[in-house]
């Protein structure tokens, strides 16, 4: 039978001080979005209506959206963009961060202050450069130029994984090294599996941002069969397709979130576990 929990004198007030702040923050949340939804199955006209559950609901929005627009090719295109470069930049990440936290060689440290003012910049600033290059080259509105040049935006992330290797017991690494084991089969078999947690960390993250990037795609991409998801929505309330409904636009923002639940769904077992997860298990 379990006991009754105690309180502590002012810890009851604090604890329900608590959950009621953050009880308020998720009806705040939610709030806007259950008014997204129901602008999604709205078939009015109507930017704006007083009641979440529209009258007439229906699923034309979302058969106007891929009638009446490409969004399945946004769609498509963003996805790819955002596993390849995630992938890529996760598989960049976890070598350079590995050299840097398990080998010595010349210009190690230097190298990684590099890293570090790296971040200083605003990406934006260079975004005039590649535009100017890639003009030249004629290598513009070229969806695999796009990707390649996201995929080099990874030194944060090896700074941030480096941290976390060096806290892994270098014990391990000399036991296998007096088994025979090289820096390769060092890295495969140890390093790698207790990283699990944070390389999924930092792949979801990268999945995230590429898949909602802007700037960047705005600036390479031309043609509309080379149109990201953040492309193709601004296209529904700019220029031709001015005239999409809200609701339409609603619908698209609903479709998009679908990929990101998808993947976070099968990383949320890697996520959820403590990133020294295993480091000291017998």
């Amino acid at each position: 039978m379990k006991s009754k929990r105690t309180f502590k004198p002012g810890q009851f007030a604090v604890t329900s001080l608590s959950r009621l702040i953050i009880w308020i923050v998720i009806i705040v949340s939610i709030i806007p979005m259950l008014y997204v939804v129901s602008a999604s199955f709205n078939p009015g006209q109507s930017d704006f209506s007083a009641s979440l559950i529209p009258p007439n609901a229906s699923f034309a929005n979302y058969i106007a959206l891929f009638k009446t627009t490409d969004f399945g090719i946004w769609i498509r295109n963003s996805t790819e963009v955002a596993l390849v470069v995630a992938t890529a930049q996760m598989f960049m990440t976890a070598i350079g961060a590995y050299a840097f936290s398990r080998l010595r060689f010349y210009g190690r440290k230097y190298g990684l202050m590099a890293l570090i003012l790296l971040q200083m910049f605003p990406g934006v600033l260079s975004v005039s450069a590649i535009y100017a290059e890639l003009a030249q080259l004629s290598l513009l509105d070229n969806l695999w130029v796009y990707i390649l040049i996201q995929i080099g935006g990874s030194a944060f992330n090896i700074w941030l994984v480096k941290g976390y290797y060096d806290t892994i017991p270098r014990e391990l690494d000399e036991a296998a090294i007096m088994d025979g084991a090289g820096h390769w089969r060092i890295f495969w078999k140890i390093i790698l599996p207790l990283a699990r947690p944070m390389l999924a960390v930092i792949f979801f993250l990268t999945l995230i941002g590429m898949y909602s990037e802007y700037l960047m795609a705005n600036t390479i991409l031309q043609s509309p069969q080379n149109f990201t998801l953040g492309m193709g929505m601004y296209s529904m309330v700019s220029g031709q397709f001015a005239t999409h409904l809200w609701g339409e636009f609603a619908a698209a923002a609903l479709i998009s979130a679908v990929p990101l639940t998808v993947a976070f769904g099968f990383l949320n077992p890697l996520i959820s576990k403590g990133l020294t997860a295993g480091s000291v298990k017998g």
